[in-house]
């Protein structure tokens, strides 16, 4: 871990948890992390490496698929919150955008914006001067706002989900695979958006992400998962310039390319959990 992202006030800090599916099934295992205030720290990994128990652990969704954290900790903003209902954690300032760009699709975008504020009681005008933030950041939501959110494109649901998150007011985000399904140019137009979100309104995010090269491009920090545990971690540069990450998760190596699988693969996997 680097000086700086130790030595930062963390607005999260997920230590050693253990999630565990129906009483039996272990899926994380020793996981540790932290998220600094105003930081944007990405958690990679290929699909199943445990990238979104992670997160659900951290917004408590995990008791909707039978799941539990059983040992370790979760404390945002100097509290504890592993027991807490996610509507409480939304009310703290902690909301998770999930996977797969979840939309209502029979209400319009703008109906979709208003669901995100079902928790706030500081009436009508703010609400509405929040909408037009969200409008300012996602100019594709005001041209659609009347449209069915079902009928718009994947990029647009995307900016719909993240719009319906920043109408709660969040001080931290938890964006599940971002640019999945989205093309290239779409993706781009999100993490430039959600960079804006941290620099100019200082949302906090951790973001789970197959797409390591768009992740550490965006994040000041990165976690590395494999089944169910950090096996690296380390500030963006560090991790787009280490040899592992480029042949494993860049897809750049020197030399013929090694199958995750073959004995070097294991070696290094192993000095990762050492």
């Amino acid at each position: 871990m680097s000086a700086a992202h130790e030595t930062a006030e963390p607005i999260l800090s997920v230590n050693n948890i253990e999630v565990i599916y129906d009483h039996v099934i272990l899926v994380l295992k020793g996981v540790s992390l932290t998220v600094p205030r105003g930081g944007i720290v990405a958690l990679l990994g290929a699909n199943g490496a445990g990238k979104t128990t992670t997160l659900k652990a951290v917004s408590n969704l995990l008791r909707a698929e039978r799941g539990d954290v059983t040992k370790g900790s979760i404390v945002f903003e100097g509290e504890r919150v592993d027991a807490m209902s996610p509507a409480d954690l939304v009310r703290r300032g902690c909301i998770q955008v999930m996977e797969g760009r979840h939309c209502f699709g029979h209400l319009t975008i703008e109906e979709n914006l208003l669901t995100g504020a079902f928790t706030r009681r500081d009436g009508q005008g703010a609400i509405k001067r929040d909408m037009e933030m969200v409008y300012a950041y996602f100019p594709r939501l005001r041209q659609r706002m009347k449209s069915m959110a079902g009928y718009t494109s994947g990029g647009e649901q995307q900016m719909c989900a993240i719009g319906r998150a920043l109408m709660s007011r969040p001080k931290m985000i938890l964006l599940d695979e971002p640019s999945m399904g989205l093309a290239p140019q779409i993706v781009e137009e999100i993490f430039e958006i959600v960079k804006d979100l941290n620099a100019k309104e200082g949302v906090s995010f951790l973001l789970a992400e197959q797409n390591t090269n768009m992740a550490l491009k965006y994040a000041t920090y990165g976690y590395i998962m494999e089944t169910g545990r950090i096996v690296m971690d380390g500030d963006a540069q560090s991790l787009r310039e280490n040899e592992d990450v480029k042949e494993f998760y860049l897809g750049v190596s020197e030399g013929d390319r090694k199958s995750f699988r073959e004995v070097k693969s294991y070696k290094r996997r192993k000095r990762w959990l050492a």
